[in-house]
């Protein structure tokens, strides 16, 4: 079990890394200027690099309660943030946040992908992978 609790937590770091790589893609290559709750997810997602990292080099699966946690809180964000994008009514009394208004879209591929459901992929990823070492942890006990 612990070989499988190993994997699921590589596997969540390695997410929380794609994430913020590609968050900095956007925003630092593309120029895109993030918005109030982008930030806020990258709040939850960055720390997770470090977390994740040092915990599968440790081999300390009680940290997946932590990670747990923060992409709990990114996720609820997310999903926040890409229903103020996608949901027609939510959009039109969304508050203004900024300079740069969270309902924009900077990229929509195949009519759907937008930079929060990105970001709520990831999230979402990293809350299962979680589970799933957490779950594995108790097993093996």
């Amino acid at each position: 079990m612990k070989k499988k609790a190993d994997s699921l937590l590589f596997f969540a770091w390695a997410t929380s890394v794609i994430a913020t790589l590609g968050s900095l893609y956007f925003s630092e290559i593309m120029k895109y200027e993030p918005c109030h709750l982008c930030w806020y997810q990258r709040i939850f997602m960055y720390p997770m690099v470090i977390l994740l990292g040092v915990a599968y080099v440790r081999k300390d699966f009680k940290t997946a309660l932590y990670s747990l946690i923060l992409s709990g809180i990114g996720l609820c964000i997310s999903v926040y943030h890409y229903s103020i994008q996608k949901i027609s009514f939510l959009s039109e009394s969304a508050p203004a946040c900024g300079r740069v208004p969270c309902t924009g879209e900077y990229i929509n591929w195949v009519g759907f992908v937008t930079i929060p459901f990105l970001a709520l992929c990831g999230f979402s990823l990293i809350f299962i992978l979680s589970i799933l070492v957490l779950k594995a942890l108790k097993e093996d006990k």
